[in-house]
C-alpha cells in the first residue's frame, strides 16, 4: 500500500498501488477458475467466487462489474497461463528448431499433460461448451487463442514447405491441426490411454500432415 501524508493532525490515507490491484484481479480470477473446474460456469457467481477467493462480493463487482466480465477475464487468465507454458518449452528448443519440432512442442505443451494444464483444459472445454449456448459466454469470446495457434503453425508449415506453398492448404493443415489437438485434449480428460500416449499420437498427426 502507499501511503500518502495528510496534514498535520490528519489520519493518513492509503490508496491501493497498481500492484495490489492485479494481484486481487489474479486472485478473484483463480478463485473463479477454481470454482468452474468443481461446478461449471453456473456454478461462478459474485457470491461463490468471492467466498472461494475470501474477498468481499462488493470486492469482485469492484474489479468486474457483471458475471460475463469476470467470466472473460478468468478465460483471459487461462489462456494466458497456457500461453506462458507454450513459451517456455518453445525457449528450450535452442535456437534453430525445425519447424516439425516447433510445432510438436506447441502440441505438447497446450496438451493436459500434468494436473495443472488437466485442470486448465477442463475449464476451456466448460467455456467452449458455454459458447455454444450463452448467454454469458459467446462463440466469438473464445476464438482468439485458436486463431493465434493456427497463425503460429502457419508459420511454420511456410517454413517448412518453402516459398512455393500452397496458402490455402497451409492454413487448412493447420486448422487440422488445431482440431486435432483440441479432439486430443478433450479426449484425456476422460480416457487414460490417450493420456499415455499423446505424444505417439501427435507424432502420428505430424507424420501425415507435415510429410503428405
Amino acid at each position: 500500500m502507499k501511503i500518502l501524508p495528510g496534514r498535520p493532525g490528519q489520519k493518513e490515507d492509503t490508496v491501493p498501488r497498481l500492484a495490489d490491484h492485479e494481484e486481487r484481479r489474479r486472485a478473484i480470477t483463480g478463485a473463479a477458475r477454481r470454482v468452474i473446474a468443481r461446478g461449471g460456469l453456473e456454478a461462478a457467481t459474485f457470491q461463490s467466487v468471492a467466498v472461494e477467493a475470501g474477498v468481499s462480493v462488493r470486492s469482485v463487482q469492484y474489479y468486474f462489474g457483471t458475471k460475463r466480465e469476470f467470466l472473460l477475464a478468468t478465460h483471459r487468465a487461462v489462456v494466458a497461463d497456457s500461453g506462458a507454458r507454450l513459451a517456455a518449452v518453445v525457449g528450450t528448443l535452442g535456437t534453430t528448431p525445425t519447424p516439425r519440432d516447433v510445432v510438436r512442442a506447441i502440441l505438447l505443451a497446450l496438451l493436459p499433460l500434468d494436473a495443472e494444464s488437466r485442470r486448465d483444459a477442463v475449464i476451456l472445454g466448460i467455456f467452449h461448451a458455454a459458447a455454444l449456448t450463452g448467454p454469458d459466454v459467446e462463440s466469438g469470446d473464445t476464438n482468439g487463442a485458436p486463431n493465434y495457434i493456427v497463425g503460429v503453425v502457419a508459420a511454420q508449415l511456410r517454413a517448412l514447405r518453402g516459398a512455393d506453398a500452397d496458402e490455402q492448404a497451409v492454413v487448412a493443415d493447420a486448422e487440422i491441426i488445431l482440431l486435432a489437438l483440441g479432439g486430443l485434449a478433450q479426449g484425456m480428460l476422460t480416457n487414460d490411454d490417450y493420456a499415455a500416449r499423446a505424444p505417439e499420437l501427435v507424432d502420428h498427426l505430424l507424420d501425415r500432415v507435415l510429410d503428405a
